[in-house]
C-alpha cells in the first residue's frame, strides 16, 4: 500500500454527507422533541452566521444546508492533508535509501 492516496473530491462528499446528516437529524429530533441536542445545536448557532437554534423548519434547512458545505470543506481540507503528509513520508523513506 506504498503512496495510498485519498481523493479529495470523495473525501469532501463524504464529509458533507456525514456531517450535514448528523446535524440534519439532531435539527430535525429537536423539531419535534425539543430540548434534544439544545446544547449541540447552541454551540452551531454560535459558529454559522444567521442560523438560529430554534424548532423551525427553516432553521433545519439553514443548519444542514451550513453543515453540507462545511463537512465538504473539511473532508477536502482533511485528503489534502493527508495526501501532503503521505508525500513527504515516502519521500523521506525514498532519499533515506540512495
Amino acid at each position: 500500500m506504498e503512496n495510498a492516496k485519498l481523493s479529495p473530491k470523495a473525501a469532501a462528499f463524504a464529509g458533507a454527507l456525514l456531517w450535514g446528516s448528523g446535524v440534519f437529524l439532531v435539527a430535525l429530533v429537536n423539531r419535534f422533541h425539543q430540548g434534544y441536542g439544545a446544547d449541540f445545536l447552541q454551540m452551531l448557532d454560535s459558529i454559522y452566521p444567521g442560523y438560529q437554534a430554534v424548532p423551525a423548519l427553516r432553521q433545519v434547512v439553514f443548519g444542514t444546508g451550513y453543515a453540507l458545505i462545511d463537512g465538504a470543506i473539511a473532508g477536502f481540507l482533511f485528503a489534502v492533508l493527508y495526501n501532503f503528509c503521505a508525500c513527504c513520508k515516502s519521500c523521506k523513506k525514498d532519499n533515506s535509501t540512495e
